[in-house]
This record gives C-alpha cells, structure tokens and sequence, in this order.
C-alpha cells in the first residue's frame, strides 16, 4: 500500500504522516528513510528535531538522501512499514546530482518507489505542497517545481491514500481516512 502526505511548510504533514505510519506498521518493522543531505548545522537541528520526534517509537532511520532503488533489500522487511521523509529533499538531490537531468532523475526516483513499494507492506511518502508558493519562478527553481509536479502526479494515480495536510488537518482526496 502507497500513501502520498503532501502539505506546506509547517503545515504538520509529518507528524501526520508519522502516526499514520505507526498506525499501519502497528506491531511490525518501522523504517524511516531519511532523504535530507546534512550541509550544515540548519539541516543539522533539523535532523535532530526530527530523531527526537520519532525516538522511542521504533523506527530503524536508514539515510538515503538518493538512489532508492539501491537500498538492499536486506534493510527492509516486507511485512514493514516504510516512511520515506520527503520527497523534496529526495528531488533536489537526484536532480542537482553530477551528470543528473530531470529525466535521468524523475526515472531514479520512480524505480526506488516501486522498490519500496514491493518489498515493504506499506510506504508513506511525505512532500511538499508546490503549487501555491507562488508563479514567477526561474531556471533551476522552475525545474526543480516541474519534477516535483510531475512526481505527484505519478505518485497520485498510482497511490492507494492521497491527502494533503493543512493546519494539521487531513484532507482526503484518494483513499479512506487512515488516522
């Protein structure tokens, strides 16, 4: 089962996503898969704040900031439940990656979602809300926004659960009401 959790910034979409993951695992493997690259002390505290917001709920975090696909299978568990922690980081890092194109990066990020997809019994995936912070973008920025796009709505059609979070609040488009 694939559920897609979209929301903006501070829009409590992960939190959200986090217990609809524990609800699904219930007593089973939990996995978080965190995309983000540490740069530097921000990204720090931020990885921080979110271990701190996951610990003592079983989570195993497995870093993977790009090539899903890649990770062994030896790391997961069929019967798990897999929250990958988000998208956008994941996006930024397989688009600005040397050699990457959005094509080359689009295809990287689809097959490690169906990679999750089959060998885990459900998949969370968080990301961004994009399409409202505004029109007059640029460049890499515009096509960063476009592959984002363009990822929701592959992952929409092919998601069992859609929602978007606001004001933590979810909002169902696809899918029954999990938590």
């Amino acid at each position: 089962m694939l559920a897609v959790v979209i929301g903006g910034s501070g829009s409590g979409k992960s939190e959200y996503a986090e217990r609809m993951a524990l609800h699904l695992a219930g007593e089973r493997p939990r996995f978080y898969l965190a995309t983000m690259q540490v740069w530097d002390e921000e990204c720090q505290a931020r990885v921080q704040r979110h271990r701190k917001q996951r610990a003592g709920r079983g989570f195993v975090t497995v870093e993977c900031p790009k090539q899903l696909a890649g990770i062994p299978r030896e790391q997961l568990d069929r019967e798990g439940t897999v929250l990958l922690e988000d998208l956008g980081n994941l996006v930024a890092n397989e688009l600005y990656a040397p050699g990457a194109d959005e094509e080359k990066a689009e295809q990287a990020i689809w097959q490690g979602v169906k990679h999750l997809v089959a060998e885990s019994r459900h998949v969370v995936l968080v990301s961004n809300e994009v399409s409202t912070g505004g029109a007059d973008y640029a460049g890499e920025t515009e096509r960063y926004l476009r592959l984002l796009g363009r990822l929701h709505q592959r992952l929409a059609q092919r998601a069992d659960v859609v929602c978007e979070v606001a004001a933590g609040l979810p909002i169902y488009y696809k899918g029954r009401k999990l938590v």
